[in-house]
């Protein structure tokens, strides 16, 4: 997969009909700038779809990409066994997770993709036939010790998540929100945030599913000695998904970079997906502009990787589930942003009377 070509296709979104939000918003019957941050994300999403006012997503997908992260089995970073990534696929094509109740509360589409779960093949076959025909391998290696995959491996990840966009593009997809599902994904996420942020990995690493203390100093070290073995490899993006990323990592990064190439919006989730928006910003910096941040994690990671991005959060929930229900929970925050930016009406349309502001005193 040609880094280099996914971004040379990426431009800017569309500043005219950002302009063209702006002042509509400020020609509506309200106070100037009253409604916030709303404001802000409808000007968003007029930018990234061309259009004002455009209307609110039709087809929105959550791409729920999983994977298992050996460093968890290795050395044992949390407090769940890494049997419970396949066993909440399951849930998820059953239709019975918190990220399927949330979806179909905002009707949204979910997509489960296997990038890597560590689990025969035909775990999830009386389900979903083929879910991990896809799969790149079944598990990473322990990243404190030995690489996540092999170069090609993650050459295969990127674009795997390359071409799940442009299946869903093409299918009319809108937007495209992203989620992720792995034991140990909160270990992977800190590294990639320390070393990209960058940040002291140990103040980065959080409590995750819920760990013991001692637990988190398992963590802490087997971070740190993860930091250690990436470093070399911060400038170049395909190895260090290799050596401390993992597949759903590096499917993140092919998913986000070929959004923003198709001017697709995307909806970003928890701390993997903040780590793989720092590694395809860094490849193509002009694909920021086309992610939205849903929420902040207690994971003290997903703050620092979006203060590095410069993306605010739009909700602060205390939440830690992952599974892109924080992406979720904001899509009625954009829906209604876009339905009020396209219905209100303006002051001239209603004949209100608008307030008198003094002109605007020439410099000296």
């Amino acid at each position: 997969m040609d880094l280099d070509e996914l971004a040379a296709d990426i431009d800017w979104p569309d500043r005219e009909a950002a302009r063209a939000a702006q002042q509509r918003w400020n020609a509506l019957t309200k106070p100037a700038g009253s409604l916030g941050r709303l404001e802000e994300l409808g000007t968003w999403w007029c930018s990234v779809r061309g259009a004002c006012p455009a209307p609110p997503p039709a087809d929105p997908v959550l791409l729920l990409v999983a994977g298992d992260h050996g460093v968890a089995r290795e050395a044992g970073t949390s407090a769940y066994p890494p049997e419970v990534t396949a066993q909440m696929v399951r849930a998820f094509l059953r239709g019975e997770a918190a990220a399927n109740a949330l979806a179909r509360s905002a009707s949204a589409r979910v997509r489960v993709v296997d990038a890597g779960v560590d689990a025969d093949p035909d775990y999830a076959a009386d389900l979903a036939p083929g879910v991990a025909d896809r799969r790149i391998r079944r598990g990473s290696g322990s990243i404190d010790r030995e690489d996540a995959m092999t170069l090609a491996e993650a050459e295969r990840a990127v674009a795997l998540g390359v071409a799940l966009v442009d299946d869903e593009v093409d299918a009319g997809a809108d937007l495209l929100l992203l989620g992720d599902m792995g034991i140990g994904n909160t270990t992977v996420s800190a590294v990639i945030i320390s070393l990209l942020a960058p940040g002291d990995v140990v103040s980065l690493v959080g409590r995750g599913t819920g760990i013991d203390d001692a637990t988190w100093m398992r963590k802490c070290a087997a971070a740190r000695d993860a930091v250690r073995r990436g470093r070399p490899d911060k400038g170049a993006p395909l190895e260090l998904l290799a050596s401390v990323g993992s597949p759903d990592l590096a499917v993140m990064v092919g998913a986000l970079l070929r959004a923003a190439g198709r001017r697709t919006p995307v909806i970003l989730d928890g701390p993997l997906t903040s780590a793989a928006a720092l590694i395809a910003h860094r490849i193509a910096y002009k694909s920021r502009d086309w992610w939205q941040a849903s929420h902040l994690s207690v994971e003290p990671a997903h703050a620092a990787a979006f203060a590095r991005l410069d993306l605010a959060p739009l909700l602060d929930l205390k939440m830690r589930l992952g599974e892109g229900t924080g992406a979720l929970l904001a899509l009625p925050l954009l829906r209604a942003a876009a339905a009020t930016l396209q219905e209100m009406r303006t002051f001239e349309e209603l004949g209100v009377t608008q307030v008198e502001r003094p002109p605007t005193r020439p410099r000296p």
